[in-house]
């Protein structure tokens, strides 16, 4: 479950960065983005009296649909507007390594080497200005045990308003 978590996060980082990468041609606003792999597939569905008490403890959980994860992400213009992938800030050891575009598709690595996680990742993918989707594969090894995933991404524009959600925090700039 940790490293489902983990990767779960790391694909969250590869979306801020496919988005910053496609900078003018992707809206700024509010998108919907999906997310499939095996290992959600395979997760254990949360009883709905445990999802409340989290829900009173202030955590939000993202919506499970057939396997998938459905959740939504704020992209303001700054972000779209930058020219290079974020960082992953100070004490993200999980660092995006050979990004590049050429039109509508990118393609990029993540180097993982964190005591919890290590390994390398893969992402391939294309947008449009409404749109965008992608394949992401990592192979590792979390806590001594090897682990591969592979994870599907699809996104759509919802629009310009992002109403109470709140953008991805970005790393400070260098």
């Amino acid at each position: 479950m940790h490293v489902l978590v983990r990767l779960t996060g790391i694909s969250a980082i590869l979306m801020t960065a496919v988005t910053c990468l496609a900078a003018d041609r992707m809206k700024p606003g509010l998108w919907e983005m999906t997310m499939k792999s095996d290992a959600m597939k395979a997760m254990p569905k949360i009883p709905p009296e445990q999802l409340e008490k989290m829900k009173q403890m202030g955590i939000k959980m993202p919506d499970m649909q057939n396997g998938a994860m459905v959740h939504k992400v704020c992209y303001t213009k700054e972000m779209v507007e930058q020219d290079k992938p974020p960082s992953g800030g100070h004490d993200q050891q999980c660092q995006n390594k050979n990004f590049s575009r050429s039109g509508n598709t990118y393609s990029g690595d993540i180097v993982c080497d964190m005591p919890e996680l290590k390994g390398t990742g893969n992402i391939k993918g294309s947008f449009s200005p409404d749109t965008l989707s992608s394949t992401y594969d990592f192979k590792g090894v979390s806590h001594g045990k090897p682990v591969t995933q592979h994870m599907e991404t699809t996104g759509k524009w919802l629009g310009n308003d992002c109403g109470d959600v709140k953008p991805p925090m970005m790393p400070p700039k260098k």
